[in-house]
């Protein structure tokens, strides 16, 4: 029997994992994709004819954020986006040929031109505004339950962050900012973003809404926020180290 591989099986968003919320351990396949860190630890996607094994679960790795702690989730975060890259680039971009796996490397490498394509993140600035001890939060247009989070965008091309900042912001609730200041950054594996936290304060304006955007965005006090994004999320971190003070 040949040794056992510790795998992340995806279907879609959704990772197999037991009741104890742990990893299977698979005989490796030759089409699995391969982490760097060893053989033992692979990443494939659950096909739609295969079954979930008794005592296995597809659950949804958004869920995971709030049960693992961060080096495991960003470990899942790297196999879902990687196995994305491979799904979707099955094709030469430039001549349209059938790519293949390069055999050591990150790359999808077309056999007839040449040219190798690599994983790609989409950098996606998120931003705790404060006005002295008041936050500024923004419900979302795509969720209109209770949950507030912060001004989050993606950077345009020919942008700095700070621009990146500044724009979303003017954008998304009619104001500007000063005193622009990284804080931390997460991978964001929906699609596969890369979420750069900012600190800046108020400088000016009153709220006006991006009503295609934001549909609602006002200042809360520290002492009396509304319902907030989920722990294990970045806008959650950001927000205690704001508030509490808490590490990044």
């Amino acid at each position: 029997m040949s040794e056992l591989s510790l795998a992340y099986i995806f279907h879609e968003q959704k990772l197999l994992v037991d009741e104890q919320f742990q990893l299977p351990q698979v005989e490796r396949l030759e089409d699995d994709l391969l982490f760097t860190e060893g053989d033992h630890v692979i990443a494939r996607d659950l096909l739609d004819s295969e079954t979930i094994p008794e005592g296995f679960q597809l659950v949804p790795i958004r869920q995971l954020v709030t049960i693992w702690d961060r080096t495991q989730f960003e470990q899942a975060s790297r196999a879902v986006q990687l196995l994305e890259w491979r799904r979707n680039h099955k094709f030469c971009s430039h001549c349209g040929y059938a790519t293949e796996i390069h055999p050591t490397q990150y790359a999808m490498v077309c056999p007839a031109c040449k040219y190798s394509q690599y994983p790609r993140i989409q950098p996606c600035v998120i931003t705790i505004i404060t006005k002295g001890n008041e936050i500024l939060l923004a419900q979302s247009i795509r969720n209109k339950g209770k949950m507030y989070g912060l001004i989050a965008g993606f950077v345009e091309v020919g942008e700095t962050l700070e621009q990146a900042v500044e724009r979303e912001t003017l954008e998304e609730v009619g104001v500007k900012v000063k005193n622009i200041r990284y804080i931390s950054s997460q991978p964001w594996p929906f699609p596969s973003n890369l979420m750069i936290a900012f600190h800046a304060e108020y400088d000016s304006g009153e709220i006006k809404i991006q009503e295609d955007e934001i549909y609602d965005a006002a200042f809360f006090k520290f002492d009396q926020l509304p319902e907030i994004p989920f722990k294990g999320s970045v806008a959650h971190a950001m927000i205690m180290h704001i508030i509490h003070g808490h590490a990044m």
